[in-house]
């Protein structure tokens, strides 16, 4: 069997929504980010780092995942990733090409089982690194609600290469495309929505001193701050003027391939969610809107599986 292509790294997220683009000073002026581009109807957002972008407003009539955004390396593994989504039953939506949007570059968008859209690009245009005391560097993870957990998850290893770190007893399953304990996690629940979406601070410092921003701007965190079990990431959660419930998270574990064991970790252990016990388990009401408003996807692209 031919070795299987792993994705390369998590670049960020797209965000749909109505008005959402009128969102754009919370994240300038609060959260930490900066502007990178704005046309009608579309606003990106980097970070500290040499993306191009890390978090999307689009404005739309669904609150959702316009698209995940991984990258690969170069177009040799991006020709290979493509080849072997059509090989193992993935829906691409095209042959990799070249991308006419800002960030430029080379690669092929698909469908997940829940028909969410999938971006993988290489070759994107790039920023200087510019570190900026407390800002967000990355985004680290995205988590992600589904109704069918166990499908999703064979198609995130199957598919596109990623690995498991860990479980949540049997409600959450943590998945790897590099080092990075996690760059997807998958929750178990009644529809396919986001869960959360976390930015990464370079330090446990700047991490409480985002927190400390947020809070002398009158926007206190909804969980946290505290220290999970899985990933051992300090969390702070935060709900957005959107309603999506954005994290900031520092110093994730670093995987060794060689000897790292998933495991299942707990949910009737408060220590096991929260290992500082600062923040304890989350309450009903941030349970609600981790649960997310319920993304359709894009339902209409499906029927270019019986084109490829």
């Amino acid at each position: 069997m031919a070795e299987t292509i792993r994705v390369g790294s998590l670049r960020g997220i797209m965000m749909r929504g109505p008005g959402i683009t009128s969102t754009l000073p919370f994240y300038e002026d609060m959260w930490g980010l900066s502007l990178a581009h704005k046309e009608d109807g579309i606003a990106l957002l980097r970070g500290t780092g040499e993306e191009p972008f890390l978090y999307g407003l689009k404005d739309g009539p669904v609150y959702g995942i316009e698209y995940v955004h991984f990258a690969m390396p170069d177009r040799a593994s991006m020709d290979a990733l493509y080849r072997q989504v059509i090989a193992r039953g993935g829906i691409a939506l095209a042959e990799p090409d070249l991308f006419d949007d800002y960030a430029g570059g080379y690669g092929f968008e698909m469908l997940d089982p829940d028909n969410r859209r999938l971006r993988f690009r290489t070759e994107a245009l790039t920023h200087d690194e510019e570190p900026e005391w407390a800002k967000p560097r990355k985004v680290s993870h995205v988590v992600l609600n589904t109704p069918d957990m166990d499908g999703v998850q064979e198609f995130y290893t199957h598919v596109l290469g990623f690995r498991v770190s860990d479980y949540s007893a049997d409600q959450m399953v943590f998945l790897r495309c590099n080092s990075d304990h996690h760059s997807i996690a998958l929750v178990r629940g009644n529809y396919a929505s986001v869960n959360h979406v976390a930015f990464e601070m370079p330090s446990i410092d700047e991490f409480m001193r985002g927190i400390g921003r947020m809070k002398q701007k009158g926007h206190v965190p909804t969980w946290g701050p505290g220290r999970h079990g899985p990933g051992n990431n300090p969390f702070a959660y935060f709900v957005s003027p959107s309603g999506f419930v954005i994290e900031f998270t520092s110093e994730l574990q670093q995987i060794d391939e060689t000897t790292h064991e998933a495991q299942v970790w707990p949910r009737d252990k408060p220590e096991a969610m929260d290992r500082w016990m600062t923040a304890g388990p989350p309450t009903p009401a941030q349970r609600a809107v981790m649960q997310g408003r319920p993304d359709p996807g894009f339902p209409e692209l499906a029927p270019a599986r019986s084109k490829i």
